[in-house]
């Protein structure tokens, strides 16, 4: 899977892995050693995470139903949480600078 942004038509050359298991929902990036590069992961369903055993931070997306923008989080660190977001349905878990990189911004619509 790809990311477009539609407000912009701008596509972000990241690779998107959609972890809609529980278990790959549970696990997502715990224990990695090194930080995602050019890759993401979509939970779904998710409107909260936490970055317990995670080894580095991560820029966090929040979308609802419509695959709109509707929460950032950028510079996550490890042994965070992020509570429950009202209305997110899934959560887009991004290499840290994604958001600031690509102007990622609230409202904004995502292509998956």
């Amino acid at each position: 899977m790809k990311l477009i942004l539609e407000n912009s038509v701008q596509h972000i050359p990241i690779k998107i892995f959609q972890y809609n298991t529980f278990l790959k929902r549970l696990k997502g990036l715990m224990f990695r050693m090194k930080p995602i590069v050019k890759e993401g992961i979509l939970l779904s369903p998710c409107n909260s995470i936490h970055m317990f055993f995670m080894n580095f931070s991560i820029d966090v997306v929040f979308l609802n139903d419509k695959n709109q923008i509707i929460f950032i989080k950028e510079n996550v660190k490890p042994w965070s949480v992020i509570f429950p977001i009202k209305h997110a349905v899934s959560a887009l878990e991004l290499p840290n600078g994604t958001i600031s990189k690509y102007s990622i911004q609230l409202g904004a619509f995502i292509e998956i």
